[in-house]
């Protein structure tokens, strides 16, 4: 074994005592792979550009859910929470006590449970299927190591009329917390939902939050699903987000990364049947130290899809930016339209980032691109402002708004969508000319 597996060893023999859920198979072919694989570093492709060694070297805690009170999470509510289903992650763990559920349709079912009863064969099918994309020792760390993860099921024609809001937050107010939340969703034929997911520290010890989120979407379904990560320089996450689109569906994403220590967001979206239609959409504005690396694959399986990726990045300061971008079209996949673009401005000469669209095309009837772009503000478009009276840093300002725009208009949901606004706006007053 090696050192990262010694260190985790402990945590797993734990979660095996006394537990009986069909979960422990998964459990342990994880563990036997987190064993073989490791933590990535450099030499691993994937990985290349980001660098989680050094989060190893911190002595975690894998914390109880019961350390936090509704008060103490009150100031993260998300805008119009009073009409939400309100679903809240401690430490890796969801804990019913601080969550609402306001949509009588809605199952929500801890993932142990779901998995052994009526629901048995939803997980057996798609439980794990990220494993499939992801060969690498971070996600099944979490597949090993999770503990309290639920399971959503939206059943056949239904509608949620109330969005489910996600709060993921760590305590980290007395040591080091390595949280692992996990989470299920199934969509039935012609069902809907939306989904937002937040992420929040409380404290300033270190954290390492190694989430995996996977959703099944039917025939006809809708599913509107949008992640903001806001969180402290000293949050490092890992996200990873599978999507499998298993009938002729419909999926709108949205990434918004503004703050945190080392991010990575890990988005795959499978298309396995015909006239499949999926939007990938992010924006990472990013200051300081920090670090955020987009890795998002769209792998077109059936005939007849479509897919659109728009993902733009500003960066500030000393803060790093990754962005790779996978297309996979089959040799089934004919007719085929997948479209890719990354965007980049650098607002300081210490800023940097890495782009590597890609396209892997086996079918030959396909209507195919992707594109990157690095660079600096329009210097023309800011003396067309400065010369209108428009001081530096609002010219500054208006631009990057302008540049954010069409990433931020994709958000649906009016109230999430004037609170990513209200985060844009006040990080722009900080940022300099």
């Amino acid at each position: 074994m090696n050192d990262s597996t010694l260190y985790f060893k402990e945590y797993f023999d734990q979660q095996q005592t006394g537990t009986t859920s069909v979960l422990n198979d998964h459990r342990q072919q994880a563990f036997a792979a987190f064993s073989q694989l490791g933590v990535p570093g450099v030499k691993h492709e994937e990985w290349k550009y980001t660098r989680i060694n050094s989060l190893f070297n911190t002595q975690y805690r894998l914390q109880s859910a019961d350390t936090l009170q509704a008060a103490d999470i009150n100031d993260l509510r998300l805008p119009a929470h009073e009409a939400a289903n309100e679903l809240v992650f401690i430490n890796g763990r969801y804990v019913a006590a601080l969550s609402t559920l306001r949509s009588k349709n809605l199952v929500l079912l801890p993932l142990n449970e779901a998995a052994e009863g009526e629901y048995a064969a939803i997980v057996d099918q798609h439980y794990g299927h990220s494993a499939d994309y992801l060969r690498d020792g971070i996600n099944a760390l979490n597949t090993a190591l999770s503990d309290g993860g639920i399971y959503l099921h939206i059943g056949k024609n239904t509608e949620i009329e109330h969005p489910v809001y996600i709060y993921h937050i760590v305590d980290a107010r007395a040591e080091a917390v390595l949280a692992q939340p996990r989470s299920l969703v199934y969509l039935g034929q012609n069902a809907g939902v939306t989904i937002v997911e937040t992420y929040h520290t409380i404290g300033n010890a270190d954290s390492f939050t190694n989430q995996v989120f996977e959703v099944a979407v039917e025939k006809d379904a809708r599913l509107e699903y949008y992640k903001i990560q806001n969180d402290v320089a000293s949050a490092n996450l890992v996200s990873t987000s599978h999507i499998r689109q298993t009938g002729a569906s419909h999926v709108n994403t949205v990434t918004i990364s503004l703050n945190g220590g080392i991010v990575r967001n890990n988005l795959n979206l499978v298309l396995e049947a015909p006239y499949c239609e999926g939007h990938l959409y992010g924006l990472y504005f990013q200051q300081g130290n920090s670090h955020v690396d987009n890795h998002t694959i769209v792998d077109n399986v059936a005939p007849n899809c479509l897919s659109y990726e728009l993902y733009k990045g500003i960066l500030d300061e000393q803060s790093t930016g990754v962005f790779n971008g996978k297309i996979f079209v089959r040799q089934p996949a004919q007719k085929t339209n997948a479209y890719q673009t990354n965007k980049n401005v650098l607002l300081s000469k210490t800023a940097s980032v890495n782009t590597k669209p890609q396209l892997e095309i086996f079918a030959d009837d396909v209507k195919c691109s992707h594109g990157c772009t690095v660079g600096q503000l329009d210097e023309e478009a800011l003396f067309y402002l400065r010369s209108r009276g428009i001081t530096q840093q609002a010219a500054q300002a208006l631009l990057l708004q302008g540049f954010a725009l069409d990433v931020l208009e994709k958000i649906k949901l009016a109230p999430i969508r004037a609170y990513v606004d209200s985060l844009i706006a006040g990080r722009l007053q900080f940022t300099q000319s």
